[in-house]
């Protein structure tokens, strides 16, 4: 498991936006509604901080991929609720296929073969892919500690500003 996918560093909302790709009203719907709820600490009341870890982003990504193939909503809550089940080690290995109705979990080159000879998956989401993909956006964000509040980035920036911010505790 890599530092970043590490459940002590937790991301609030605007950051989990950013590296998943949508905007914070989808956010904040798919809070209140429970399709992806803040792992970390969720919101208790106007002006409260919501706070996500590495795994919620990368189903947040990943909802966002579904959304933009016509996945329905209905579909794409029941996905998630079986990824909600699921360790986080074990989703690397797994790729989601779809057919625009149905989402089906494949961890096998032979899965999806199978899928695809049955004229089931039109497409499919490489979940280490989005890992890969969500880690790398969060490199360069800031997270905070989940013991103390601290603030951190993951990775190494080649901003001046966001070192100086860094050192400062900003």
């Amino acid at each position: 498991m890599s530092e970043i996918s590490n459940s002590d560093i937790g991301y609030r909302g605007a950051t989990a936006c950013v590296a998943a790709g949508i905007t914070y009203r989808q956010l904040d719907y798919w809070a209140r509604t429970g399709l992806v709820e803040p792992s970390i600490k969720p919101a208790t009341g106007s002006g409260s901080q919501r706070l996500y870890d590495f795994r919620d982003i990368l189903v947040l990504k990943i909802v966002k991929r579904l959304l933009d193939t016509g996945v329905s909503l209905q579909n794409i809550r029941s996905a998630v609720e079986h990824l909600r089940d699921r360790g986080v080690a074990d989703l690397e290995a797994i790729t989601l296929m779809s057919d625009g109705a149905s989402i089906y979990e494949c961890t096998s080159a032979d899965d999806i073969i199978d899928l695809l000879q049955g004229g089931q998956g039109v497409f499919g989401i490489a979940i280490g892919r989005v890992w890969s993909e969500v880690e790398g956006s969060l490199l360069l964000l800031q997270g905070e500690s989940v013991h103390d509040g601290s603030i951190s980035t993951s990775g190494q920036s080649n901003d001046e500003l966001a070192e100086r911010r860094k050192r400062k505790g900003a």
